[in-house]
């Protein structure tokens, strides 16, 4: 360990007066590292959950639960953008993250507070007495949530590369490694616990599943994820705001319409692109920067149907997961919905397999594989994930169909044999063998569909193992279309930029959870598999759509071309002032010469019609 001390100036915008170092690293970002896994560990833990605890708790019906969950997510990705501007013009990155994460946290506790039944159960039966209080308290909680999570999430990546010095480049690049490996631990340790949690029978007055516990584990650790963020405040490099670029753009991009509009006349001539429209309020640089960012945002149009379906996992995936059969023999933490944490699991094996083996292997077979062909790739496994769906849910509803046929038709017959003799005790055993045989998951308990294994699922019911093929194909998917997607766009943004298109790819998400509601209400199937179908077909659409895109794309290098503005900048500030001061001179003498005119002409008028009156007078 060692003690690095660092003054800057003030006009840098930083406030720092010390960094303690270990292994060359800062150790403010070990608190930061800390402060993300348990930040994830909250978020994944409560979503994990979220979708059964609307189904089986509040009594919602799937799609009523599903539209609330993807409107939750989407709200999650929407509200990163109003966390940039704040950070970066407003509060910095430090206060924003502490202010939005005591947010997050009382959406947390609310949200435990929200599942605990026994506050409203005044008949001490297990079922709450006024259910729109549960409703309402969850509804804020699920808001504060999403502004905390979503405010807080373009803050952190960056306020640790922030911790870094100019010369600490492979430091940097080896923490947002780390930085997203604490994301997917984080993730999979929740996604086992918080179901683990909820399996367990909690409460006062009845014993029922335990949504508080799974709940407020999720909020002890956001406490902590705070408490650790702010311990480390002394150590950390602080930079002030200096205003939000993504105003600024927005402001450039609204000027160049707007002059383009009044200058549409016909007799003006055009000009190469229509940002060059704010030539004369704006810098070339800045303009020059905006169309690479332009650029690259027409190609994230097509990107939100990937997210469509890929957040289905934790919905419409986590509901078939409850009609399967979750038993087991060796592996009991996998019961029913447990299957969410394969995803995890196979991304922390995905990732250095792909960067490692796989991409090299291609690179020496001589292939092109770029970027933006890797996207499309993982694009078309995501469809493919869908289509594997698709046919477990086909094998689930036959199998739920010929076990509830074959129930009826064995209770009738049986009831009928044996009728006429000991009826009474021969129906109960022919019923009892019977149901532990062939009972499905429509006929247990609605109140839940939990772990407990006294809600018997038949053996002849369809394996939840059948799910791993649809969660590898959307793993690789997303090992393949995110990574890239984040790195190409990384790749290709100005240097003061990137947290433009960072916004821009978070809003992609958002987009994409919006097109899970439209497509469901709007296509109205009656068949679950359909549904799957269509959603990979859709996709399948998007995929040659954002392939025939990537071909015309020109890969750029925005260091380059800012560099060659840089160049330029003194000269060509110096010639845009000379052409402007001219041009003004110009208008001004092209006034004064038309005003002139003018007057000389009236002059000359009146003069004219002024020589007649004399005559008349003098005659």
């Amino acid at each position: 360990m060692g003690v690095l001390t660092i003054n800057l100036l003030s006009a840098e915008g930083y406030k720092k007066v010390s960094s303690v170092t270990v292994c060359g690293y800062p150790l403010s970002i070990f608190f930061i590292v800390v402060n993300e896994f348990c930040e994830r560990f909250s978020y994944y833990g409560m979503k994990a959950v979220l979708v059964l605890y609307f189904r089986y708790f509040l009594r919602w019906d799937d799609d009523l639960a599903i539209t609330i969950y993807h409107t939750f997510v989407a709200l999650c990705y929407l509200t990163p953008i109003l966390g940039a501007i704040v950070a970066d013009s407003w509060l910095g990155k430090f206060k924003t993250i502490v202010y939005l994460s005591i947010v997050y946290t009382l959406g947390q506790v609310v949200m435990a507070i929200s599942a605990i039944h026994d506050i409203t159960d005044a008949n001490k039966d297990g079922t709450p007495d006024n259910m729109t209080f549960h409703v309402a308290l969850s509804m804020v909680g699920l808001i504060l949530i999403a502004l905390g999570t979503g405010g807080i999430k373009p803050c952190v990546a960056a306020f640790g590369g922030d911790q870094f010095n100019e010369h600490q480049e492979k430091q940097r690049s080896t923490f947002f490694s780390i930085f997203y490996l604490s994301i997917n631990a984080g993730s999979l340790l929740s996604t086992i616990i918080t179901p683990i949690l909820r399996a367990q029978e909690c409460g006062i007055y009845s014993q029922q599943k335990c949504y508080p516990l799974a709940f407020g584990v999720p909020a002890a650790l956001m406490v902590v994820a705070l408490i650790v963020f702010i311990v480390g405040s002394r150590m950390y490099t602080k930079v002030a705001p200096k205003g939000n670029i993504m105003l600024e753009v927005c402001k450039c991009i609204w000027y160049a319409v707007k002059n383009r509009f009044r200058n549409r006349s016909s007799s003006i001539p055009k000009r190469e692109h229509w940002m060059d429209w704010a030539d004369e309020k704006y810098e070339k640089l800045l303009i020059a920067q905006i169309k690479m960012v332009l650029k690259v945002l027409f190609l994230y149009i097509p990107l939100p149907m990937f997210w469509t379906l890929f957040d289905q996992q934790g919905s419409r995936w986590t509901l078939q997961a409850t009609t399967m059969d979750g038993d087991f023999v060796s592996l009991c933490l996998f019961k029913l919905f447990l299957m969410s944490t394969v995803n995890p699991i196979l991304i922390l094996g995905f990732v250095p397999i792909v960067d490692s083996v796989i991409y090299p292997l291609i690179a020496k077979c001589g292939l092109n594989f770029t970027p933006l062909k890797r996207m499309t790739v993982g694009m078309f496994m995501a469809a493919l994930a869908f289509i594997a769906a698709a046919l477990v849910q086909l094998q689930i509803d036959v199998s739920i169909t010929t076990h509830t046929h074959t129930h009826a038709h064995t209770h009738t017959r049986t009831h009928a044999r044996t009728h006429a003799r000991t009826h009474a005790r021969t129906h109960a055993r022919t019923h009892a063998r019977t149901h532990a045989h062939t009972h499905t998951r429509t006929h247990t308990h609605t109140s839940d569909y939990g772990l407990r294994p006294e809600e018997d699922i038949g053996p002849n019911v369809v394996h939840m193992a059948w799910q791993i093929p649809q969660y590898f194909l959307m793993t690789m998917g997303e090992v393949v279309f995110s990574v890239t997607g984040l790195e190409f766009s990384y790749s290709q943004a100005p240097s003061n930029m990137k947290s433009v298109l960072q916004a821009g790819w978070l809003f992609t998400v958002a987009v994409g959870n919006i097109i899970v509601l439209i497509v469901a209400e709007v296509a109205q199937l009656p068949d679950q598999w359909a549904e799957y179908v269509l959603f990979a077909a859709l996709l399948i659409f998007v995929c040659v759509v954002f392939s025939i895109m990537a071909y015309f794309y020109t890969y750029t290098d925005p260091a380059e071309v800012e560099a060659r503005f840089a160049e330029l900048e003194p000269e060509g500030k110096d010639n845009d002032r000379k052409r402007r001061s001219l041009e003004l001179h110009d208008r001004k003498e092209s006034l004064e010469e038309e005003n002139q005119r003018k007057s000389r002409s009236s002059s000359e008028a009146s003069s004219h019609h002024e020589a007649p009156a004399d005559k008349a007078t003098n005659m």
